[in-house]
């Protein structure tokens, strides 16, 4: 797992301003456990983690990756969300983990990682134009930049952007929920 300090720093770029107090679409997002997810009937507080791409051991990474501003840091994070799934759970918040990567690869991922929460994919980039997300491309691929919505009730109550350093994103996230 790569630490904060080999990570270049993002930004930013205001490109998450226009989200705080949006509801979620109607939008229905396949998760790693096969089941479908409309974002708009989401109830209670849900975690909602946007990070750009997972890693895996036998595929190489995009040349120039390390250096993208923000896109290295998705593993930490997510393993970082599975260490504290726990304490989520006992404040009955709900996480998911949101890429533009197919389902078949983000399988993967929750397996080799023991992730105990799904993962959605957003690999037709509905929720992505719906919200006016911020991406980058890469290697033909459109990635969402990494940031964390806190919901209630499908509406956006808290937006974490940039995220930085991943890893700490979930102690972040907690920390506020815990104070509001």
């Amino acid at each position: 797992m790569s630490q904060s300090s080999d990570l270049a720093i993002p930004l930013d770029d205001g490109k998450c301003n226009h989200l705080m107090g949006m509801n979620l679409p109607n939008v229905v997002l396949t998760s790693t456990s096969d089941k479908r997810v409309d974002l708009s009937k989401l109830k209670g507080l849900s975690v909602l983690y946007f990070y750009p791409k997972t890693g895996r051991p036998d595929i190489k990474s995009p040349d120039g990756w390390d250096e993208i501003p923000g896109a290295k840091g998705c593993t930490p994070q997510s393993c970082s969300f599975r260490d504290k799934n726990e304490i989520f759970e006992k404040l009955n918040v709900k996480v998911y983990g949101i890429s533009t990567q197919s389902t078949s690869y983000q399988k993967e991922v929750v397996q080799r990682l023991h992730l105990p929460y799904e993962i959605l994919s957003d690999e037709e980039l509905r929720l992505t134009k719906e919200l006016n997300l911020p991406t980058f491309d890469v290697d033909n691929m459109i990635l969402t930049k990494r940031f964390t919505l806190i919901c209630k009730d499908s509406k956006i109550i808290k937006v974490f952007y940039p995220v930085f350093p991943p890893e700490k994103n979930p102690e972040e996230v907690l920390d506020w929920i815990e104070k509001n």
